[in-house]
């Protein structure tokens, strides 16, 4: 059993991939975890599921958030986002509901709802945030890309 809480399994999964350290947050990730994106494919598994942030770690893609809203019973840690896919300079900004099922110190379940049209209106902002970088802010700058913007 671990001594921390949920909602802590969850915000430090999420700041391990804002980090590009896919390897530690994955940690966190049970053995048999079912990750799904609603409407995409389900993943099965740590491994694949650390093969997929793995690949981002060393790519010019890079993830961020900022958490909006986080709540938690026993095993369910239920998280209102905005996340941030950013490659160089495209910040794309979009809402996400996350949630993910937390039993014995790991996540076993990580379900996160978005708008594809929540998403399209994002990349268009993305695009004019290129061209008109005052248009579009990068989030906290966890990810690599904010933390070279703000060096």
């Amino acid at each position: 059993m671990t001594s921390r809480t949920p909602i802590d399994i969850v915000t430090g999964f999420l700041d391990g991939l804002a980090r590009g350290d896919s390897a530690t947050a994955c940690l966190d990730l049970a053995d048999a975890v079912v990750y799904t994106n609603v409407s995409l494919a389900t993943i099965r598994g740590r491994r694949p599921v650390t093969k997929i942030f793995g690949s981002m770690d060393s790519s010019p893609v890079s993830f961020d958030y900022r958490m909006v809203n986080v709540s938690s019973d026993d095993t369910v840690v239920l998280t209102e986002r905005v996340d941030q896919i950013s490659v160089g300079r495209l910040h794309v900004q979009f809402w996400v509901c996350g949630r993910f099922e937390v039993v014995d110190g790991q996540i076993t379940v990580w379900r996160d709802y978005f708008d594809y049209f929540d998403i399209t209106k994002a990349f268009l902002r993305g695009v004019v945030g290129v061209l008109v970088p005052a248009a579009v802010r990068p989030l906290n700058g966890r990810s690599k890309v904010g933390r070279a913007l703000a060096e």
